[in-house]
C-alpha cells in the first residue's frame, strides 16, 4: 500500500512537471492565496488556478495530501518545485522574477516592508483564518456572535498596529510609491476586515493606501469575486 502510495505521488509530480507553466491551488477566498494572486499577476506570470474548496474540506482529501502534505492552501507548482506558505511562495517568485519587484533594494528597506508584510502575514490574519474560526465557534461554543467578536478585535489591533507604522513608511502605497509586498499582504487583510464589519474609520492612512491599491488591475483581477468558481463559470 505504501508502495502505492508513493507511485502514486511520484507520477503526480512527473506529470505536473510536464507542464511548464505554473500551477496555483487555491481558495478564492483564502488571504493567503489572495496574496500569491495579486503578486503573480502583478509580475505578469502565466499560471493556472486549481480550486481546492475548504468548505467543502477537499483540503483534508488524500489526493490533495499528496500535492502538500500540510493539506493548506495556497500550494503553487512550478515544474519539478512545488512551495507552500504564501510568503516564501512571493519570496520565490520574486527571486525568479525580480521586476517588477515586491522588494525594494536596500537591505534595510526591505527588512521594513517584510516587517510590514509580516505584521498582517503572522500576526493577523493566521488568528482569524477558518480553522480557528470554526474552533471558536463550534468547539468552544463561542457561537456566530463570539466569533465576529473575536475577529473584529483581533483583527482591529493588527490594523491598528499597520496603521502606526504607516505614519513613518506610506506614500502611495505601503512603503513609499511603489507597490511592495506589504502591499500584497494589506489588500486581503482589509477585505477580510470589510467582510466581517471591522471598523476602518480610525485608520485613514491604512484606507487611502488600499484605495489606490484596489485601482490597480493586477488586485482588482486577484480579488475574491474575480476568483470563485461560479464567476469563473460565468465568463
Amino acid at each position: 500500500m505504501q508502495k502505492g502510495i508513493q507511485f502514486l505521488a511520484l507520477s503526480i509530480k512527473k506529470s505536473l512537471s510536464k507542464n511548464r507553466e505554473m500551477k496555483l491551488y487555491n481558495y478564492y477566498r483564502s488571504s493567503c492565496s489572495y496574496r500569491v494572486r495579486i503578486a503573480l499577476n502583478y509580475k505578469s506570470i502565466p499560471f493556472e488556478k486549481v480550486e481546492v474548496n475548504l468548505l467543502e474540506r477537499e483540503q483534508t482529501e488524500a489526493a490533495y495530501r499528496l500535492i502538500n502534505p500540510q493539506g493548506f492552501v495556497p500550494f503553487l507548482q512550478d515544474g519539478e518545485v512545488g512551495l507552500s506558505q504564501s510568503l516564501a511562495i512571493i519570496e520565490y517568485l520574486e527571486e525568479k522574477f525580480p521586476a517588477p519587484a515586491l522588494l525594494p533594494s536596500s537591505p534595510r528597506d526591505r527588512a521594513t516592508v517584510r516587517g510590514l508584510a509580516q505584521i498582517i502575514a503572522c500576526d493577523t490574519q493566521p488568528i482569524q483564518n477558518l480553522r480557528v474560526l470554526k474552533y471558536i465557534q463550534g468547539t468552544l461554543g463561542a457561537g456566530e456572535e463570539g466569533k465576529l467578536a473575536w475577529i473584529q478585535n483581533f483583527v482591529g489591533s493588527g490594523l491598528e498596529a499597520y496603521e502606526a507604522h504607516l505614519r513613518l513608511t506610506a506614500g502611495k502605497y505601503s512603503f513609499g510609491d511603489e507597490v511592495s509586498m506589504a502591499d500584497v499582504c494589506l489588500a486581503p487583510q482589509v477585505y477580510n476586515a470589510r467582510r466581517f464589519n471591522v471598523a476602518l474609520d480610525s485608520y485613514p492612512n491604512l484606507s487611502r493606501v488600499c484605495s489606490n491599491l484596489e485601482e490597480l488591475e493586477c488586485f482588482a483581477l486577484a480579488a475574491p469575486e474575480q476568483n470563485s468558481s461560479s464567476t469563473i463559470e460565468r465568463r
